[in-house]
C-alpha cells in the first residue's frame, strides 16, 4: 500500500471514533397535534428523545395502538456495539500499520459487511414493533402496521414519519466511502503494469 493509502485508511478509521458522541439515526414524527414534532436519537449505546419529553410521549402513543414501549435497556445491540466499534477502530488502524493490500481488501468487505447488517437489523427492530401490536390495545386498524422507514419518509396513521442518518451515521457511511475508494484505487494500482516486484525483468521488444 501507498503511503498515502495508509494514512486515508488510519484517518478513516480514527474518523470512526466521533460516533461515540453523536448519534447514529435520527427518527422524527408529525401530526397536527404535534406540530413541533417527536423524535428519537439512537446512538451506539442509547435510544433518547430529540427533547427531553419525546420518548415518554412515544411511548404514551405507542401504547394507545399496541406497539411495545421503547425501552434501551432491552436492545442487546446498545451493550456491544461500543465494543464493535472499538474493534473496527483498531482494526482499522492495524491494517494501515502493517500496509497489506490482502488486509486492506478483507477490511473493506467486513466494514462494508457490518455495515449492512446494521442497517438489516434496524429494519428488523422496525419491523417487530410495527408489527407485533397488542390484540387488546385501544386503537386497533385492520391490516394496519407501524414499522418505520429505515430511510426516508413514510405515513403512518395521521403521522408523517421520517428516518435518516444522524451525524453519527454520516461519518460511518464517510469512513466506509474511504476505505472503499482506497482498496479500489490499491486493487487497480497492484494490477497496472508498472506494478511488477522490484527486481522483475521485463522481456525485451524485438526490434525488426
Amino acid at each position: 500500500m501507498k503511503r498515502s493509502s495508509r494514512l486515508a485508511v488510519a484517518a478513516g478509521s480514527l474518523l470512526l471514533l466521533a460516533v461515540y458522541v453523536l448519534p447514529l439515526w435520527r427518527i422524527e414524527l408529525l401530526a397536527p397535534q404535534y406540530p413541533e414534532g417527536l423524535g428519537l436519537h439512537i446512538w451506539v449505546n442509547q435510544i433518547t428523545g430529540i427533547k427531553p419529553n419525546d420518548l415518554t410521549n412515544i411511548n404514551g402513543l405507542n401504547h394507545y395502538i399496541g406497539m411495545r414501549a421503547i425501552d434501551p435497556d432491552t436492545f442487546p445491540e446498545l451493550r456491544f456495539m461500543p465494543k464493535l466499534l472499538a474493534a473496527a477502530v483498531v482494526a482499522g488502524l492495524l491494517v494501515a500499520l502493517i500496509g497489506r493490500r490482502p488486509l486492506l481488501y478483507l477490511w473493506a468487505v467486513l466494514f462494508t459487511a457490518g455495515a449492512l447488517a446494521g442497517l438489516g437489523d434496524f429494519w428488523k427492530w422496525g419491523y417487530d414493533y410495527g408489527h407485533q401490536l397488542d390484540p387488546h390495545a385501544a386503537i386497533k386498524v385492520p391490516g394496519m402496521s407501524y414499522q418505520p422507514p429505515v430511510i426516508g419518509s413514510k405515513q403512518l396513521l395521521n403521522f408523517h414519519a421520517t428516518s435518516w442518518p444522524g451525524l453519527g451515521g454520516w461519518i460511518i457511511v464517510a469512513s466506509l466511502a474511504c476505505v472503499l475508494v482506497v482498496a479500489a484505487l490499491e486493487w487497480r494500482r497492484a494490477r497496472s503494469p508498472q506494478a511488477a516486484p522490484a527486481g522483475t525483468v521485463r522481456p525485451a521488444v524485438a526490434r525488426v
